[in-house]
C-alpha cells in the first residue's frame, strides 16, 4: 500500500512540475523569438558574402579576360 501511494505521489509530483507558467511560456517564446531572428540575420549575411564573393570572383574574371586580350595584341 505504501509503495503504491507513493509512486501515486510521484507521479502527481511529475505532472505538477512538467507544467510551465505563464512567465515561462513568455521567456521560452521571446527566447525562440530571438533565435529565429538571429537565423535570419546569420541567413542574410551568409547571402550577402555570396553575393560579394561572387562579384569578386567576375571582377577577378574580367580583369583576367582584358589581360589575355591585352597580351594577344
Amino acid at each position: 500500500m505504501k509503495k503504491v501511494l507513493f509512486l501515486a505521489v510521484a507521479a502527481v509530483s511529475f505532472s505538477l512540475a512538467s507544467c510551465d507558467s505563464k512567465k515561462e511560456d513568455a521567456a521560452e517564446n521571446k527566447a525562440d523569438a530571438v533565435e529565429a531572428n538571429a537565423d535570419a540575420k546569420a541567413d542574410m549575411m551568409e547571402a550577402k558574402a555570396d553575393s560579394t564573393r561572387k562579384a569578386g570572383d567576375n571582377m577577378s574574371d574580367a580583369i583576367e579576360n582584358k589581360a589575355d586580350t591585352t597580351k594577344k595584341m
